[in-house]
Parts: structure tokens; sequence; C-alpha cells
């Protein structure tokens, strides 16, 4: 399953490095130049970890983790080319999971990277996911609307987690299949949008005209953020 990534940094040259050596170990990178939009990222598309630099051209990266963090436990590794520990004090206080000087070798920020992705994949059992009505819970692999159980296989189900953990991304039919591999799947991408059919059938009010999962033309699918 791909992990996605927020890189805020604005230094164009490191940012595309960093995102194209990330990108050839198997990371899918987006970048943001300043703090502000880094959050709005972040709040919009929920991304699996965030490489945060501590100098930005309009907010620091403290005044970015602290926001991030007062209501998201995604995991943020600083970067910075200040050599005041304090800044890496008070980065850890504040809730950054790791620290890295710069300049740094691209081997280190990846295995850092790794290292704090899998101790926040192995905190329990993974967040039950909350939409206005809908509730995922992958602990138990069972979705629910207004409490009542939603009838659907393992496939349908995992299929609609990974749509809800990229809630307002739009993944293309082959990035769902990619990310269902190991499962019974038929050989054509058009499967995908029998069990997303099947799935509207569960969460939406109107199948037909549906609120959640919602067709890009040409593109695939995107899972909405609806709070109702």
């Amino acid at each position: 399953m791909t992990d996605y990534v927020l890189l805020v940094e604005d230094d164009n040259r490191l940012a595309g490095m960093v995102a194209d050596y990330l990108g050839d170990n198997g990371f899918d990178v987006t970048i943001a130049p300043t703090g502000v939009e880094g959050i709005d990222l972040q709040t919009a598309n929920g991304f699996d970890a965030i490489i945060l630099d501590l100098m930005l051209p309009d907010i620091d990266g403290l005044e970015v983790c602290r926001t991030i963090k007062a209501h998201d436990a995604v995991p943020i590794i600083m970067l910075t080319a200040k050599g005041d520990p304090m800044d890496r004090i008070i980065g850890l206080e504040i809730g950054a999971d790791d620290y890295l000087p710069k300049p740094f070798e691209p081997r280190e920020l990846l295995a850092r990277l790794r290292a704090i992705m899998r101790r926040g994949k192995g905190n329990g059992t993974a967040e039950t996911l909350r939409f206005g009505r809908l509730e995922i819970d992958p602990g138990s692999m069972a979705a629910s609307m207004d409490g009542k159980s939603c009838e659907m296989t393992t496939h349908q189900f995992n299929l609609l987690h990974i749509l809800a953990r990229s809630a307002g991304r739009v993944l293309t039919r082959d990035m769902l299949m990619d990310q269902l591999k190991g499962e019974d799947l038929e050989a054509f991408d058009r499967s995908i949008d029998v069990h997303i059919s099947r799935i509207r059938s569960e969460i939406e009010d109107d199948p037909k005209h549906p609120k959640r999962i919602i067709t890009v033309r040409g593109a695939g699918y995107v899972f909405a953020r609806v709070q109702d």
C-alpha cells in the first residue's frame, strides 16, 4: 500500500531532490512551499506523514507543527538548518516525532521516515474513521451508518477504507487496484466500478446521486468528507 507524504519545504531544489528520492523508494510525495499551504493540504487530504522544514517564508515550522498536532496524530519529522538545540527541544515538546538537521543524507531521512511510520502503525489497532453518520473501523473491518452495520464483503470494506484514508484525493482505478494487491481481483478495472456501486448502496442516502464516493469522470473516484 502506498504511503502518502507531505513535504513542507520552500527550497525548490531540495524539495525536488527529496521528493524524487522518496518517490523512488515507494512514497507518494506532495510538496507545499509555505506553512499555510501545508496546514491546508494536511487538513484536506490527511497524509500518512509530514516532513516539515523549520524555516518557512510565512509562518515557522514550530507553529505549523503545533497547529497540525492540535487535532491530528500524523507523524512529523522536522528539518532545520539552525544549530540551536532549543529548537529541537521545543519541536519535540509540541509534538514532532523526530528531528533532522540540515544538511542531511537522503538515506538517513528515509530511515527515520520509515521508523516513525512503523511506530505509528504499531500503536494498537488502526484508528476508527468518522465522517458524520458514517464510521469505518479498520480494527473490526466493519462500517456503520447511523449505528447500523453496513453489509459488504471484505474486499469492499478494504476498498472503502482505502478511499476514506485518502479523503479529498482522486484515486484512479489503477491506484485502487495497486493498493488492493494480493486480493482476489478480476483482471480488469471495471470490477472496481461494480464494488463501488455496492458500497454506495450501503453508505449513500441516494446511491444514484452519491455524496460520499464521487466519480471523477475520466480519472477515478474521490471520497468526500461529508459531515452530516
